[in-house]
């Protein structure tokens, strides 16, 4: 099983992040961090790299949840989406499949919630 959810799109890169943020949003995520992965390796390293885009996407319903039931695994959230812009002009959007990711907390309660979690993030890739 993929670690990730993947969707190639015609959409421009500032469009493929609007959308992307929509539809996380009609589906209870908020973006609560966003890191521009280009200006970064830009000022911290002096290199050019394509446009990409990291947002850690959160349900904090289902953050609060998980959280009470194993505080630790907050070093496995939040749930990230990448948005990057490809050779040939068009944008890839991706997803974490929570699932894989959180098998490695070993605990039932976090495997269930992480399903329900994987299912919402495939839809958002999917929709857009």
């Amino acid at each position: 099983m993929k670690y990730y959810f993947t969707k190639n799109t015609k959409f421009s890169f500032e469009q493929a992040i609007e959308r992307t943020t929509k539809i996380l949003k009609e589906h209870g995520f908020g973006i609560i961090t966003e890191i521009d992965v280009t200006d970064t390796f830009k000022k911290k390293l002096n290199l050019d790299f394509r446009k990409y885009r990291i947002l850690g996407a959160c349900n904090p319903v289902f953050a609060h949840e998980v959280l009470s039931k194993e505080p630790m695994v907050g070093l496995l959230l939040p749930c990230n989406v990448i948005i990057q812009e490809l050779e040939d002009g068009s944008t890839e959007i991706s997803a974490i499949n929570a699932k894989v990711n959180m098998e490695i907390a070993m605990s039932d309660s976090v495997t269930d919630l992480s399903c329900k979690v994987t299912e919402i993030l495939e839809k958002v890739i999917k929709q857009i």
